[in-house]
């Protein structure tokens, strides 16, 4: 998945929760077994109890939609599966697939008991969607050969596989394909807590000394995600490297976090942009999500995906069908009075 980002004046953005260059080197990060996987205890429990059921019929999994914010393990736990059940897993996207014949091609190289991972796969074309149909309960394709009278149809029988579906949208996904899965599993945000473990583990892989009070910095600003966790701490370690020996305390974390404009909540510039603009602008709110998007130089659909879900969690920001508005506790976390909203027309 990737999302055109303006740069703002300050930089780098530190808390986007899409794929950067800078974390394709993450595989190295990446738990390999349930037991090292931290978090979605739930899930995970439950998952667990599916495999080695699957493995003691000796059957493939059944297939498994994973939803959720991104950022969260979707990719990850994918893996895991795989390796829990000692096969091999191909991957590719819903926007990858750009043609049918690269869906039947993925389908008749699968192996007995691989899995087919397929990203974002609310964004797969729905004309594609019928291939997956018969593939998925039967295990069968049919093919059309030729055009006009002449056409003949083809029908190819597949391997028993697994299809593993991550989306963040799963309500983009039609009924069809949603109820062709027969295991779904959605994946929570993080608790500060886990994501300190995630950066000790990290810490540890990357070979960064850290002390706990400078991993629970790290984790509390991390919106309650992992992948930002991980690219949190390798600036940080940045930080450490010049400024503090190699060592990563809760002031230096802090230190570090504070000069890439992380607030203690885990707000960057963007966001308190966002709100800010609100406020001054709009009198608060509401506010249309084009609007606000050209007021603050930033594409609608980066604040839609990556900045606004945060911030309707953490209550600063409200939904109407007016438009955006934002809170009073957002007016205290910026330390602007409040005097309460005005009503505008837009």
């Amino acid at each position: 998945m990737s999302i055109n980002f303006s740069e703002d004046a300050g930089g780098e953005i530190i808390t986007a929760t899409v794929s950067l260059p800078e974390d394709y080197n993450e595989s190295s990060l990446r738990p390999r077994t349930i037991t090292e996987y931290i978090g979605q205890e739930k899930a995970k429990e439950n998952l667990q109890i599916f495999i080695n059921a699957a493995k003691m019929r000796n059957e493939p999994l059944d297939h498994v939609l994973l939803h959720g914010p991104p950022g969260l393990g979707k990719t990850t736990l994918a893996a895991v599966i795989a390796n829990e059940m000692g096969v091999n897993m191909r991957i590719t996207s819903g926007p990858a697939i750009e043609k049918p014949g690269d869906l039947v091609a993925m389908l008749t190289n699968l192996n007995e008991g691989d899995i087919l991972f397929v990203d974002e796969i609310h964004r797969l074309n729905r004309a594609y969607e019928e291939i997956l149909y018969p593939a998925m309960e039967d295990y069968a394709i049919d093919i059309i050969l030729g055009k006009g009278p002449s056409a003949n149809s083809l029908h190819l029988d597949l391997p028993h596989f697994t299809l593993i579906g991550a989306t963040t949208r799963s309500g983009q996904l039609t009924a069809p394909l949603r109820d062709r899965f027969g295991v779904t599993l959605r994946l929570e945000l993080y608790t500060p807590e886990e994501l300190r473990r995630i950066v000790t583990r990290s810490a540890g892989i990357l070979g960064v000394d850290i002390v706990e009070a400078g991993a629970y910095e790290i984790a509390s600003r991390s919106r309650g995600t992992p992948r930002i966790a991980n690219r949190l701490l390798r600036r940080v370690r940045d930080f450490a490297q010049v400024k503090a020996d190699g060592v990563i305390t809760k002031d230096v974390a802090d230190h570090a976090l504070s000069s890439l404009e992380v607030d203690k909540l885990g707000l960057d510039a963007i966001d308190r942009r966002m709100l800010r603009s609100i406020i001054e602008f709009y009198g608060g709110g509401p506010v249309g999500l084009d609007t606000l998007a050209a007021t603050i130089n930033e594409e609608a659909v980066t604040l839609e995906d990556v900045y606004e879900p945060y911030l309707l969690q953490r209550g600063f920001l409200t939904r109407t069908p007016r438009g955006r508005c934002v809170t009073r506790k957002a007016y205290e976390h910026l330390g602007i009075a409040y005097m309460g909203q005005q009503q505008m027309d837009l």
